[in-house]
């Protein structure tokens, strides 16, 4: 009779434990840099950069002849004449260096938005796949090892964090 209920039991056991889960992974890194939405972000503003680029050197070169020329003016100018002329040519290119400053800096932050936009897209598609195929865990692999998409029945993070929260409060 004893064997009979531990031969139960394991069988209950085994079949307990065949509930297999559905997992998959993808790699974080090829998944996004060969996702074709990156590759033509990333064709755009290098379109904008070249632009950007071709409009400062032509802005610096302009520049550089007009500070030559103050040069050769300057020669011909009394010495207060000089300082205010220099002074003013001074503050010109200081709103020239902010001005390409500003610009580069509005560049950084649309490429940088459109790709947090992507990434979030990416993440939202794994998620919806790994629910419409039935995954329990899909993994990224890279070096923080995160989880993609997961299960909320599985997720754990507010039960940890109030055991952690419970285990500072002491």
């Amino acid at each position: 009779m004893k064997n009979i209920i531990l031969i139960a039991v394991a069988i209950v056991t085994l079949v307990s434990c065949d509930s297999s889960l559905k997992t998959g992974f993808v790699d974080n890194g090829e998944l996004v840099n060969k996702y074709q939405e990156k590759i033509d972000i990333e064709a755009k503003f290098k379109t904008k950069v070249e632009a950007f680029q071709k409009r400062t050197d032509s802005t610096g070169r302009a520049f550089q002849v007009e500070a030559q020329a103050f040069q050769e003016k300057a020669k011909k100018m009394t010495d207060a004449q000089a300082q205010q002329e220099y002074q003013v040519l001074g503050q010109k290119q200081q709103m020239l260096q902010q001005r390409i400053q500003a610009e580069e800096q509005q560049i950084q932050e649309q490429s940088q938005a459109e790709i947090d936009s992507l990434l979030t897209k990416v993440k939202k598609f794994v998620k919806e796949y790994g629910e419409k195929n039935g995954y329990t865990y899909i993994f990224g692999s890279n070096d923080a090892g995160s989880v993609m998409y997961g299960k909320e029945s599985n997720d754990l993070t507010k039960t940890i964090l109030d055991a952690l929260n419970a285990d500072y409060k002491k």
